[in-house]
């Protein structure tokens, strides 16, 4: 029984596209990525889930008032999707305890940094890459973890390391990081652990 993935988005879904891209080439076999949540009505995640055929739900976090208000309007659309993993894919909202224990070890993100290094509340986007040059590190890369409580707290699950060059940018590290760790960790976790959960069901 193939498990079924939520994606959850707030910007341009690159990430996103490698999970479609995984999926249709076979990389990711046991599970199906059977609704994308956007954060944003304008993400152009959303126009890339379309274009993959794939249903999606947008929970704007301005129309609710307070965080417990919007973690209550995400886990609706996580219950409506009957997601068994959830994926965060540039989704630029801390999800609260009320999500993170309704989906214990099935909440997974990719952070663009070999966590410990430049992770925690205020990394994120190039503000990593912005940190990493700034502290002169000479490789960095991306870390594939579980959501707990603490931001970027959870378990490591895979992690890759992206050599950083001469003269580059925080836009041209992001870049890199992204292409040869981010969009090559993500889709192997999510078979991973869509694999592990149809093991523990048949068990």
């Amino acid at each position: 029984m193939l498990k079924r993935i939520a994606v959850l988005v707030s910007g341009g879904g690159t990430n996103l596209q490698a999970l479609i891209d995984a999926q249709a080439d076979g990389r990711l076999k046991s599970g199906r990525i059977v609704r994308v949540i956007s954060s944003k009505p304008d993400a152009y995640a959303l126009t890339r889930a379309d274009r993959a055929g794939i249903p999606t739900t947008v929970v704007p976090r301005k129309q609710y008032a307070s965080r417990q208000a919007y973690d209550e309007a995400v886990l609706a659309a996580l219950e409506e999707a009957q997601a068994d993993l959830v994926i965060l894919a540039g989704f630029l909202y801390v999800l609260g305890p009320r999500v993170i224990r309704a989906y214990p070890d099935r909440i997974i993100n990719v952070h663009p940094a070999l966590i410990p290094s430049f992770c925690g509340d205020g990394f994120y986007g190039l503000k990593v890459h912005e940190a990493a040059l700034a502290y002169g590190v000479k490789v960095t890369g991306a870390t594939v973890h579980l959501v707990n409580e603490v931001t970027d707290g959870g378990r490591i699950l895979l992690q890759k390391a992206v050599e950083v060059q001469e003269g580059d940018t925080p836009e041209t590290l992001q870049r890199r990081v992204m292409e040869q760790a981010e969009w090559v960790l993500l889709p192997q976790a999510a078979e991973m652990l869509c694999k592990k959960l149809q093991e523990e069901q048949d068990g």
